[in-house]
């Protein structure tokens, strides 16, 4: 979700809009509080034989939601009070406003893979870990939309 933020938000605040090569994709996006807080779980959590719980396994860590873009624009114009769209861009789009932004070659290529799995469809499966784990129900994008509204302003 925080890339909402640290890449997103200039382009919303200056033109209303956020550009991303993700086409129909639907994401489960999460926030990375979320994050944090299966990792510190996993870190400190001992079975009663003071052996850690979760070592050799593997979670994914997903959002309680997977939403198109779309979605996200109708959310976060909901939030701001202002129209903000989602475009969809071409891979070669996306690589020149990342090189505009001063990224390195490899992680613009690594973010171009990443949008394509998106596409393909691999970011839409929803994971009960964050709840399993921690005991918290992941966050929703729009409780994430309400407390970072001031970004996108």
């Amino acid at each position: 979700m925080q890339n909402f933020v640290n890449f997103y938000a200039q382009s919303i605040r200056s033109k209303n809009a956020f550009y991303v090569p993700g086409g129909n994709a639907k994401v489960s996006f999460v926030d990375v509080r979320d994050i944090a807080s299966v990792a510190a779980n996993i870190l400190i959590e001992e079975n009663g034989n003071g052996e850690m719980t979760h070592i050799g396994r593997a979670y994914d860590i997903t959002g309680p939601e997977a939403l198109s873009y779309n979605r996200a624009a109708e959310i976060l114009s909901k939030i701001t009070n202002k129209k903000i769209s989602y475009v969809n861009s071409t891979d070669e789009e996306a690589r020149q406003r990342m090189r505009e932004m001063g990224m390195d070659e490899w992680f613009i290529n690594i973010a171009l893979e990443l949008y394509d799995s998106y596409r393909k469809g691999y970011a839409s499966n929803i994971s009960p870990a964050v709840e399993s784990i921690t005991g918290t129900k992941p966050r929703p994008f729009i409780e994430f939309a309400k407390e970072h509204a001031r970004y996108f302003n």
